[in-house]
């Protein structure tokens, strides 16, 4: 049989209602509320049958030992360092690991902004995917201790942002996380993208990073496009630019020696390409930013 809560060490806070019906009608938190949080460590036997979905959307964090959820007739099974993300009204099954029960850090969240959210992480209708493995699930496990303390704390209207706040950068970076792919630290493309950082001020060729990264031209031009949103040679240029802005607000150096800087000999060439970008000169940029 399965229990949905009451577990030795378990944390747990559910808004009323109306709290969270007045909430869900206030500035902010009428974007993103948390309406339900809780930690639930060696949850044995724990498990939820949802036929008609949940009225929010649905976030399990585990931690520790394993589960399995069941949606859309098909079953995932679940790992440390794994988060669930369920849409609301989604029908639903998902249970502990019988002989390594998980240890869960979980919300329910409702609002204007939760639709998006969920679209993000979990992909497209095609490309549903509600379990992904969670870049740095310390952070995520902080932020949502995070929420669960300050509902903890009270149901006033600043204990409700700051719940809404720490859910929102956590589903923030879930999104981040899902559009970047599923890199580790030692993926090529990561690590080209560290060599572009670290190399501003030097040029190198699309050929010469994917030999470096172990591709060919046109795999490696894919991967990166599927991890940055765009071309490397894009990317690289808005790598510049940023250093570039930086350098114009910070120090008093001429236009021509910023260029040199971020890797142009031409500063007319870099001054046309900061202007696609920031949509003014680099000297009108430093003029706007300093008045």
């Amino acid at each position: 049989m399965l229990i949905g809560e009451g577990f030795p060490g378990q944390r747990l806070h559910v808004l009323s209602r109306p709290r969270a019906a007045e909430a869900l009608a206030a500035p902010i938190t009428d974007r993103l509320l948390v309406t339900d949080v809780g930690h639930f460590p060696r949850a044995a036997s724990h498990g939820r049958a949802r036929p008609e979905g949940a009225e929010g959307a649905v976030l399990i964090l585990c931690t520790e030992g394993a589960g399995h959820l069941e949606v859309r007739g098909t079953g995932f099974d679940v790992a440390p360092g794994q988060v669930i993300v369920i849409p609301p009204g989604e029908p639903h099954r998902y249970r502990a690991a019988p002989r390594d029960p998980w240890t869960i850090w979980w919300m329910h969240v409702a609002g204007h902004d939760v639709t998006a959210f969920v679209r993000a992480i979990t992909g497209a209708t095609a490309e549903f995917q509600p379990v992904m493995t969670v870049r740095d699930p310390y952070a995520a496990k902080a932020a949502l201790e995070l929420t669960l303390g300050s509902l903890e704390r009270d149901e006033s209207e600043s204990s409700l942002r700051s719940a809404s706040g720490a859910a929102w950068g956590l589903l923030a970076q879930l999104a981040a996380d899902r559009s970047a792919g599923s890199r580790e630290k030692n993926d090529p493309i990561v690590a080209v993208q560290d060599y572009l950082r670290a190399h501003l001020d030097t040029t190198t060729s699309t050929a010469e990073l994917a030999k470096m990264a172990g591709f060919s031209v046109s795999h490696f031009s894919a991967r990166f496009r599927t991890a940055a949103g765009m071309g490397v040679v894009e990317y690289h240029k808005r790598l510049r630019s940023a250093r570039a802005r930086e350098l114009l607000i910070t120090t008093s150096a001429p236009v021509a020696d910023i260029a040199r800087a971020v890797g142009y000999d031409d500063p007319f060439y870099f001054s046309r390409h900061f202007r696609a970008i920031n949509g003014m000169s680099p000297t009108e940029y430093r003029a706007y930013r300093l008045r």
